[in-house]
């Protein structure tokens, strides 16, 4: 498999309000929209991968969705997404394996986890 772009497809059950949560609250920025301009489809940068807002769901679904999203300071993000009214789940730790966690949820309730890997953890060193 030879893959030349990857996107994740959510299907919220409020649009606006998840547009306001990817866009201004977390502050992802567009790559495009698309369809009516009163209910556009949305696609946000995820750094090499893509996120779309797109459709409408009748109810939200609980799924093995999840989105990772890995910053330079997770603890200024906690501060940053607590005054911006962001659903905070858990609060910024270390995990056993090494990395900063946060988590959080969008509006829909789909878990993200926000990672900080510290300077000396094994992903950011090359043992070889």
């Amino acid at each position: 498999m030879d893959v030349l772009s990857s996107r994740i497809l959510l299907r919220p059950t409020d649009p606006v309000r998840s547009r306001h949560f990817y866009g201004d609250v977390l502050g992802l920025a567009v790559y495009r929209e698309f369809g009516p301009p009163d209910s556009p489809g949305t696609v946000y940068f995820l750094g090499p991968a893509q996120l779309e807002l797109s459709g409408q769901a009748s109810s939200r679904v609980d799924g093995p969705v999840r989105i990772w999203l890995q910053v330079r300071d997770v603890h200024a993000e906690h501060e940053r997404l607590l005054a911006a009214g962001a659903d905070v789940t858990r609060e910024p730790r270390t995990e056993p394996w090494g990395l900063i966690e946060m988590w959080l949820e969008d509006p829909d309730g789909v878990p993200i986890v926000l990672v900080e890997v510290p300077a000396e953890h094994p992903l950011r060193r090359d043992t070889r």
